[in-house]
């Protein structure tokens, strides 16, 4: 990612989004925006300071060591860099007019940086100081109803990654730091994760070790035929019961009743920047390259023309602008084209850039262009097959099913 330029390292653990890294979190942004639409939920931004005061009435202040960036202003008050904001959600619903059972379920979420004092930075965004999240936190009236979220929102995070494309893994795991009475953690499984995952050949049943690191059989069903894997977290889902708005006076109020009750909250989160790493360390080899699940690709097609002065330059002035001006026109190909006119660099080389760089299709304008019937050699490099079509079928070609639905 760092030689490609999709993103910069500006220190250990800190990277810059340059405008290819940055165009593919923006898609992804709005691919959970929209399933976060399904749920209901209302997107917010809450500030990345949070009072030091609530972490200290959650407990949390003293429980989550060393990770977590404790700053003082200038009247010598302490905050906290915010990895995320259990406190500042469950401090807004107590400090807000009374909320009745009539305003429930509400489910908000934001998508803005969190910070980390990552002992160990590594993996670059996999694993960093700073990375951006989509957190969701829902608050409901019952410990059922909250359950019912739960499961619905379990149901929406699958569909998000199915959609994504990257075969994943939903393991059991321990609340950690979150506290609560459940939660779950997706993962794409890959040599390089902190994580060991253990699934059930026989009942399916998966967990993350660090549940029972003792356990040789299933926690299921017993059996003691395991599978072991190695995973990169990329979401997760806690059911956080009472703990944040008991602590700072999060309540509702109930049907015929005047005494205020605690909320039940959910905290989701989605790690952005994580995901898109753990996406193309999966799909990716050192060798090949770069390759994006389609829908993450920076853009679906790159187009290159000729090196500058050479015969078929002459000969195919026009023939770039004519090309991403009739694939831009496809509705599903809007802002979804780039055209590599670094013509001072020969053919061959944009092109081995084009496909380390991973761009699903890249369309060359070469000798084939200026025969008898112009042709562009097209190249899928997911496959690593190449076409010779002709305009027409170019676009027919890129109407398929797997490049309209990519967005």
């Amino acid at each position: 990612m760092v030689s490609q330029g999709i993103i910069h390292q500006s220190h250990n653990g800190l990277f810059s989004l340059l405008p290819l890294g940055l165009r593919s979190v923006e898609k992804l942004i709005k691919i959970v925006d929209s399933h976060m639409r399904k749920l209901g939920a209302q997107k917010i931004m809450v500030p990345s300071l949070t009072d030091g005061s609530l972490w200290k009435k959650t407990g949390r202040l003293d429980t989550a060591g060393q990770e977590i960036f404790k700053v003082l202003d200038r009247h010598k008050k302490m905050f906290v860099l915010a990895p995320t904001h259990e406190e500042s959600l469950a401090n807004i619903l107590a400090t807000v007019p009374v909320i009745s059972h009539r305003n429930l379920p509400l489910r908000l979420y934001q998508i803005t940086n969190k910070y980390r004092d990552e002992m160990r930075p590594r993996y670059g965004l996999i694993r960093s100081k700073e990375f951006m999240m989509k957190d969701l936190y829902s608050f409901d009236a019952t410990i059922e109803m909250a359950q019912k979220t739960y499961d619905h929102v379990c149901e929406i995070y699958g569909q998000l990654l199915d959609h994504i494309g990257i075969s994943y893994s939903r393991v059991a795991a321990p609340s950690g730091m979150m506290g609560g009475d459940q939660s779950h953690e997706l993962h794409y499984v890959a040599d390089i994760g902190d994580d060991t995952l253990l699934t059930c050949e026989d009942c399916d049943y998966s967990w993350n070790r660090e549940v029972d690191p003792q356990l040789d059989t299933c926690k299921a069903c017993s059996s003691p035929r395991l599978k072991q894997t190695k995973g990169i977290e990329v979401a997760n889902t806690f059911l956080l019961g009472t703990k944040y708005s008991k602590a700072l006076s999060a309540r509702y109020v109930g049907a015929g009743s005047q005494k205020p009750v605690d909320l039940v909250m959910g905290s989701y989160g989605i790690g952005i920047t994580r995901l898109l790493a753990a996406a193309l360390e999966v799909n990716s080899s050192s060798s090949a390259g770069l390759r994006w699940p389609l829908p993450l690709a920076p853009y679906t097609v790159l187009i290159i023309t000729p090196k500058d002065g050479s015969k078929e330059s002459l000969q195919t002035q026009d023939a770039g602008k004519e090309l991403y001006l009739r694939l831009t026109s496809m509705h599903h190909l809007e802002n979804e084209v780039l055209w590599d006119n670094r013509d001072h660099l020969s053919i061959g080389r944009r092109l081995n850039d084009a496909k380390l760089t991973g761009y699903p299709v890249v369309v060359v304008i070469g000798k084939l262009y200026v025969g008898q019937t112009p042709k562009c050699e097209v190249h899928c490099v997911d496959d690593n097959s190449v076409h010779e079509l002709e305009i027409g079928e170019l676009q027919q070609f890129l109407s398929q099913q797997k490049y309209s639905s990519s967005s």
